[in-house]
């Protein structure tokens, strides 16, 4: 399974660095497409429980959120009202059409959408920050390097287990040593990263190391999350989307809270 992680990873990483850096409607396509399968993912992990979330509701929230966080095409607090309320009425239908669960059910509708959908989006709203190119460069290579250093760290010589219940794999010298390899190399491609995005653009070493930092402490959360949602429902992955890294939503589960993040410290950081 590690090798074919590896090999996916390696394959797929110069186009991801292609779209991230075209910064447009390619990029802003691509990530739609990634949530959008995420979404679907876990609508779908809940049907397995016996519920019955609206599976095109979370796609159609997704969507719009996505939009309008990244275009003034669509106010987005009046299209969440919107969406919370066309979620209700469907539930409510469906309820006097015999759902069983019809409360859990609106709960699980509106916690895809703004789960995946909102957070999510931050993917988008971080690239598009001034010299976002470059922070959303820091958060992301922070979580990816901070998870693997975890990984292995935890395997050579993790014996105190982090989440028993929820990732028994998962240790507390792991996490330690992926916060340490988190910050480090964050001011290393933060050093990298300033001979393109200028002296003054904000991303100095010691931003960097801020922000690694912080999302190597706090975006494995993700992970947890999205690994409560698993055991809950029995499964290990929440999809096959490829091989040896599960479904979309199982790589999105700490990126996305490292976008959203990323996002707030970089406007801190920055101004």
């Amino acid at each position: 399974m590690l090798r074919d992680r590896l090999a996916i990873a390696l394959l797929l990483l110069p186009l991801v660095i292609w779209v991230i850096a075209d910064g447009g409607w390619l990029y802003i396509g691509a990530v739609t497409l990634v949530l959008l399968l995420a979404a679907a993912e876990f609508g779908l992990l809940f049907r397995r429980l016996g519920l019955r979330p609206s599976v095109p509701l979370i796609l159609i929230g997704v969507l719009v959120l996505v939009v309008g966080r990244a275009s003034a095409l669509l106010p987005v607090e009046a299209a969440l009202t919107a969406l919370i309320l066309v979620s209700m009425t469907w539930h409510l239908v469906d309820f006097e059409r015999g759902a069983p669960h019809s409360g859990s059910d609106f709960a699980v509708t509106i916690g895809g959408f703004l789960y995946v959908g909102w957070i999510g989006s931050y993917l988008i709203t971080l690239r598009q920050l001034p010299d976002g190119v470059w922070w959303l460069m820091l958060a992301l290579p922070a979580v990816w390097l901070a998870d693997s250093a975890a990984y292995f760290v935890g395997r050579a010589v993790g014996k105190h287990r982090l989440s028993p219940r929820l990732s028994p794999n998962k240790s507390w010298e792991g996490y330690l040593a992926g916060i340490v390899v988190g910050a480090l190399s964050g001011a290393g491609f933060a050093l990298l990263w300033q001979i393109g995005a200028g002296s003054d653009s904000g991303v100095t070493a010691l931003n960097g190391m801020i922000v690694g930092a912080v999302v190597s402490i706090l975006a494995p959360l993700g992970d947890l999350g999205i690994s409560m949602f698993k055991r809950e429902v029995g499964v290990k992955d929440s999809g096959n989307l490829l091989p040896g890294h599960g479904g979309a939503l199982d790589r999105l589960d700490s990126w996305i809270w490292a976008a959203a993040l990323g996002y707030y410290l970089a406007s801190g950081l920055a101004g």
